[in-house]
């Protein structure tokens, strides 16, 4: 596999690369074109540092480009597109969690949304159907962008590069290879998690972040959430 993605040429590999990011983090797309994954088999087949760092720039530029879709699209056209069959397909308390998530931590939200699921699909409609300028937005993105692509790119590189090292002298290189790339991906669900559960007050309803532990109780008295 790692030779088949090597011999593909470096220059197509690496727009392959920028423009499925692109397509993950410009509107809604990301919630079906798995990024992720084809930024880190696209890193398994740099040769060279040069290689490296195109490949870590043009995954940056093409985030930071679908992310400014996202936005301009929100502030167009934001509205509409919710009340759409593809917004109403995300649905609507997605949506909520989404302008809830901004109204209350502003900048983090944008920041932190880049590495969180269903959200960072959705922020960049959201900023751009608010007050928010796009400078400021780009300001906020831009880092997350940029910790994102180095870690994908990093990560898929040196996985590539131990296991072509080794290979010729240990027979369980393969091994240490996969290894690598599922510590990975675990660490990165470990982090989103935690994330995740960092901000759940922010994210959630008052109701849903700090729902009773006597399910009776919250079932028998339904308004006394929104009461308090």
């Amino acid at each position: 596999m790692l030779d088949v993605v090597q011999n593909v040429d470096p220059v197509l590999r690496t727009l392959i690369a920028g423009i499925a990011i692109m397509l993950e983090t410009s509107v809604l797309i990301g919630l079906i074109v798995p990024g992720d994954t084809i930024v880190i088999v696209a890193a398994t087949g740099v040769g060279s540092p040069l290689e490296g760092v195109m490949l870590g720039l043009v995954v940056l530029i093409g985030a930071l480009i679908g992310e400014s879709i996202g936005f301009w699209l929100g502030r167009i056209l934001g509205p509409w597109l919710q009340a759409s069959w593809v917004g109403r397909r995300v649905g609507a308390a997605n949506w909520e969690r989404s302008q809830r998530y901004l109204a209350r931590r502003g900048g983090p939200a944008i920041f932190l949304s880049r590495f969180l699921p269903v959200l960072h699909s959705l922020v960049p409609l959201t900023v751009g159907m608010s007050r928010f300028a796009y400078r400021r937005f780009l300001l906020w993105t831009a880092p997350a962008c940029a910790i994102w692509a180095a870690l994908y790119v990093s990560i898929g590189a040196l996985a590539a590069g131990t296991y072509r090292e080794l290979s010729d002298r240990i027979h369980w290189a393969g091994y240490i290879f996969v290894a690598i790339i599922v510590v990975f991906i675990v660490l990165a669900y470990v982090a989103k998690r935690i994330i995740m559960r960092n901000e759940r007050d922010h994210i959630e309803a008052p109701d849903a972040a700090a729902l009773p532990a006597d399910n009776t109780e919250a079932d028998a008295t339904p308004g006394s959430s929104a009461g308090s």
